[in-house]
């Protein structure tokens, strides 16, 4: 009675290490698919199978060669990939936290949608990151700390035009406004558009390497755009940011109005409110602009 019931406990797991290894490899292609991975990726299979052909073939001198190169292959692959592996790690961490539940306060999250319209409507550039499980400690280190509650009349000011701290990117942990000003990693995807300006690739770079989120508001065009993951999403409404958001943090974010931004006269200038404030900045592509 026992041989059979093995024999079905054997298929049983033969069967489950095959579903197992097919689930690793189609999340593995999902995770390269457009990136620059993939071609390179290509790439090392026909390098592989020419030096399969070689060893078939008994080509001596190129069996030596490769049997002496196999021990630092797997280096190489780290080197290479470093920043494929370090995303397939950070997005596998990220289930396995959201299965515990989601850490931020999703409330405080509705004031950057309100920033992002007027920054919109004034066509005021603006760079806001989000942390999530990984941490952005050295990335808050190279701005102006802060460490106040994230508000939207905070964001307006220090995005003014005036505003000492309005270049750079604003770093938000939780419900807490980190710093300001901050120094970002430029994206270097050579498939990215030529058009992109330095915010914006500093929002793809910043997701690129941490699971964080990026808003990011064109100074040239007023568009609001959103990076996660290494992609961009370009030319979102409020509306459609709050859905972004909400998802991405797996909250739910009542609706709220959205101001308009109406005529403003002289006497108005002189109220020193932060809602107000004109756009004086150039195009964001331009040279003059700082790198984040």
């Amino acid at each position: 009675m026992t041989a059979p019931w093995s024999r079905v406990s054997s298929v049983s797991l033969t069967v489950l290490d095959i579903l197992l290894v097919a689930v690793v490899i189609y999340e593995v292609l999902v995770m390269i698919r457009g990136t620059r991975a993939a071609p390179m990726l290509a790439g090392l299979g026909a390098v592989a199978a020419a030096f399969y052909l070689a060893r078939i073939g008994e080509l001596v001198t190129l069996n030596w060669l490769v049997s002496h190169l196999v021990p630092y292959v797997v280096f190489a692959l780290i080197v290479v990939f470093q920043s494929e592996i370090r995303h397939v790690l950070s997005d596998v961490g990220r289930r396995v936290s959201f299965l515990r539940g989601s850490a931020v306060e999703g409330d405080s999250y509705d004031d950057i949608v309100l920033a992002a319209n007027l920054f919109s409507q004034h066509q005021t550039g603006a760079l806001i990151v989000i942390e999530r499980e990984i941490g952005l400690r050295t990335y808050v280190e190279s701005g102006v700390p802060m460490d106040a509650r994230l508000s939207y009349d905070l964001l307006a000011t220090i995005f003014r035009p005036s505003a000492p701290l309005h270049d750079g990117a604003v770093i938000i942990q939780k419900d807490r406004l980190a710093a300001a000003a901050c120094f970002l990693p430029l994206s270097m995807n050579p498939v990215l558009s030529t058009q992109m300006g330095t915010r914006h690739r500093a929002a793809i770079g910043i997701t690129e390497e941490t699971d964080a989120i990026a808003v990011v508001v064109s100074e040239e065009s007023g568009a609001i755009s959103m990076a996660v993951g290494g992609k961009i999403e370009r030319d979102l409404t409020a509306e459609q940011l709050r859905e972004r958001l909400s998802g991405e943090l797996r909250r739910y974010m009542s609706p709220v109005a959205l101001p308009t931004v109406g005529p403003t006269d002289d006497s108005d200038a002189g109220e020193g409110s932060a809602l107000r404030a004109s756009v004086a900045l150039g195009d964001e592509d331009s040279e003059t602009e700082r790198p984040l």
